[in-house]
């Protein structure tokens, strides 16, 4: 048996907010039947990158607390620096801990959720 990853799924408070910005970030397309519970943007492999509306939703308090990232999603960008000040004005925050700055970065995007941009590996032929 072999599994295909189809989609992922993150809680939040806003999915159509949460959307735009992975939107801007990726340059995904926002699934024609998103709407205020549920949003998703497809890849175009198919992986779906879905938000789901919870009520209540509380922020992971990453790196330690009492939330729990949970999961994280983890992107590849040509520049660090340039990525990181992009992803800034788009609406994430960076937390005062980054493990390895040289060869990651850590970033919160607008609900909380840790995501992580590192430089882009050169495709083996």
């Amino acid at each position: 048996m072999r599994l295909r990853l189809t989609a992922v799924n993150l809680d939040c408070p806003d999915p159509l907010a949460l959307a735009a910005f992975y939107a801007e970030a990726t340059g995904l397309p926002l699934h024609g039947r998103s709407g205020e519970d549920f949003a998703g943007l497809v890849a175009e492999d198919g992986l779906l990158i879905g938000f789901q509306r919870v009520a209540g939703h509380r922020p992971p308090t990453w790196p330690e607390g009492e939330v729990p990232a949970q999961l994280h999603l983890d992107f590849e960008v040509d520049d660090l620096d340039a990525a990181e000040a992009r992803l800034r004005a788009l609406g994430a925050t960076v937390p005062a801990v980054q493990p390895r700055p040289g060869l990651w970065r850590v970033l919160l995007d607008p609900a909380g959720h840790p995501f992580c941009v590192s430089p882009r590996k050169p495709r083996r032929a």
